[in-house]
């Protein structure tokens, strides 16, 4: 029977380890924490949004669409659901097509996982920081308490987002020993820096509102929830699915009344100004910055503009985009360079909106990763 090394404990890793586990394979999960699964336990704001109902491949960024709408077809939400309900539990969708544990506990879906491989007697190696990969006939992989060799190895480590879990980018060295390249990484699902003079005044002030991002006039994308101002920008729930389409120098446009339309605004728009309408702190900077003319004013509720100075990086981002190409995989994630070695989740160059798309994907990449290993 092959010997399976997965490398890294996180959302991938787990799965992976827990299918090839059910069908019987010995495997050993090395995770550089302290813990197995601390970046999955905070998901979804610690409720654990673990897929979405409106799935497919229009929902991610990749090298190669194709493969994400291919793997989604083999492995899409139903089954992700069917296959963590097979664990325990009971998930429930939103009105939104997010879908949660009835218990909206993010860390109950980690212990879920923690307790199947413990019955799969997966062995599970924690501060496992693996610092070589090699292969010699088959591959060697060591850290600094130990080693060990294995037929097939799945780098499901993780990319540079949120490195206080663990996932700081060290894992690409280790695909890099066998001539991959990486697509460069960049922080996604993350809050925005904006002009100061945009958010001056309005820190902590939250307003559901429909985000359109602008590049040289042309809509990029168009986002309906909260934006949240902080002192650096803005965040909350529309601001982070609109990150994964804003560069530096595109241009926001902050709808804060999205379900009243301009005629309805202007009638009410009176003696009274704002009041009522908009946040009244929110109103004072409207005003000011209209220089006190009415249709400005008016302009300025539906159309409030902020420009995107960069974001706050890879320590508040959720998702990484970049990774290892798609097209350096085969159809189902392993290496092209070396047979035996495979790619699960993050490390790849895939990423999804926010939503539950990334744990979609880390759910996907791993069944077709184990079923492959599976048939040899």
């Amino acid at each position: 029977m092959m010997k399976i090394c997965v490398i890294g404990g996180g959302a991938a890793g787990l799965a992976c380890a827990v299918m090839l586990g059910r069908k019987g394979f010995p495997v050993t999960v090395l995770e550089r924490g302290a813990r197995v699964g601390r970046k999955l336990s905070a998901t979804g704001n610690g409720q654990g949004n673990v897929t979405n109902t409106a799935m497919g491949e229009e929902h991610y960024f990749s090298d190669r669409p194709d493969r994400v709408r291919d793997a989604l077809a083999r492995f899409g939400a139903d089954d992700a659901v069917a296959f963590l309900e097979s664990m325990g539990g009971i998930f429930l969708r939103d009105a939104r097509g997010r879908v949660y544990p009835a218990s909206k506990q993010a860390s109950a879906v980690t212990d879920l996982f923690r307790r199947e491989a413990e019955r799969l007697k997966v062995n599970v190696v924690l501060n496992a920081h693996v610092q070589e990969l090699a292969y010699d006939g088959g591959f060697c992989v060591k850290w600094a308490e130990g080693q060990m060799r294995a037929d097939a190895v799945v780098l499901a480590a993780g990319g540079c987002a949120a490195p206080s879990f663990g996932t700081d980018g060290g894992a690409y060295a280790l695909a890099q020993r066998f001539a991959h390249t990486i697509v460069p990484p960049r922080p996604v699902l993350v809050q925005l820096r904006c002009d100061k003079e945009g958010v001056r005044g309005l820190k902590g002030i939250r307003v559901d509102s429909l985000v359109r991002v602008m590049r040289k006039g042309k809509e990029i994308t168009r986002c309906r929830g909260d934006v949240l101002f902080t002192d650096h920008g803005v965040s909350g729930d529309a601001v982070f699915r609109a990150s994964s389409y804003a560069v530096s120098g595109d241009a926001l446009l902050l709808d804060f009344l999205p379900d009243v339309p301009r005629e309805r605004l202007s009638g009410a728009f009176g003696a009274g100004g704002l009041l009522c309408i908009v946040n009244n702190t929110l109103a004072r900077t409207i005003e000011r910055r209209a220089g006190g003319d009415r249709a400005r004013v008016l302009a300025l509720v539906k159309e409030y503009p902020l420009t995107v100075t960069g974001s706050l990086g890879f320590d508040c981002a959720q998702v990484t985009r970049g990774g290892i190409p798609l097209a350096e995989t085969d159809e189902h994630f392993q290496s092209v360079k070396r047979a035996g070695l495979y790619f699960a989740g993050e490390i790849l160059n895939v990423d999804g909106e926010c939503g539950g798309y990334n744990l979609q994907w880390a759910f996907t990449s791993a069944f077709c990763v184990s079923d492959r290993i599976a048939r040899g």
